[in-house]
């Protein structure tokens, strides 16, 4: 019997506004992959996903939010990403946890250790082969999302979005094996060029 060898996830992390959506669907196209998002690529992370993004409802504790985005990823990664992956697919994803570590612990205060155990049970050790930084200026990230209504945490402080943005720097410095931080403020082909140079040795390893 044939088995099928295993596939390869690629995930892309930043602050909204970095053009990681772009990037993500451009690298999917060009590697036959496929592509999903956090939160909501389920039925039951849509639902979700309006609780966590809506502006206007309230509050959410910190561990709730954490949590919540646990329990949307248990469901991603059994659902989509796992069964893809088992395929022998690749798969990317558009934020993976990557950033619970930066919004719910660099820019909420939670403890990383604590974050670490949720992320565990939410992705049963499906972890990124790959994962892609988009690094852009706040004040860049801001002008792109000019004219759209923010989402819940679109609409925080400069203070928070400032935290998020150097925890996603430090998780790149902290595991230079598996993560690649790109400037993202160039043209799309410019910064698709640099996310291929940082992926191609994968896709060559991979297809030996």
């Amino acid at each position: 019997m044939t088995v099928e060898p295993r596939g390869r996830l690629v995930a892309f992390e930043g602050v909204d506004g970095c053009g990681k959506s772009t990037q993500a669907a451009l690298l999917a196209e060009r590697l036959e992959a496929v592509l999903t998002f956090e939160p909501g690529a389920t039925p039951l992370g849509a639902t979700l996903r309006r609780v966590l993004l809506e502006a206007g409802r309230g509050p959410i504790e910190p561990r709730a939010e954490a949590l919540l985005m646990a329990a949307d990823r248990a469901q991603h990664v059994g659902e989509v990403i796992e069964p893809a992956l088992a395929a022998g697919l690749w798969v990317v994803t558009d934020r993976y946890s990557g950033s619970t570590y930066a919004y719910q612990g660099y820019g909420r205060g939670l403890p990383l250790e604590e974050l670490e155990q949720m992320v565990g049970v939410a992705t049963q050790g499906v972890t990124p082969d790959l994962t892609v930084l988009l690094e852009v200026p706040l004040e860049v990230a801001r002008q792109r999302r000019s004219g759209s209504r923010p989402d819940r945490f679109e609409g925080e402080d400069e203070a928070f979005l400032a935290r998020v943005a150097a925890g996603f720097a430090d998780l790149a410095r902290a595991n230079p094996g598996s993560w690649v931080a790109i400037d993202g403020s160039g043209e799309i082909g410019e910064v698709a060029g640099a996310v291929w140079a940082a992926v191609e040795p994968m896709v060559e390893r991979a297809s030996r």
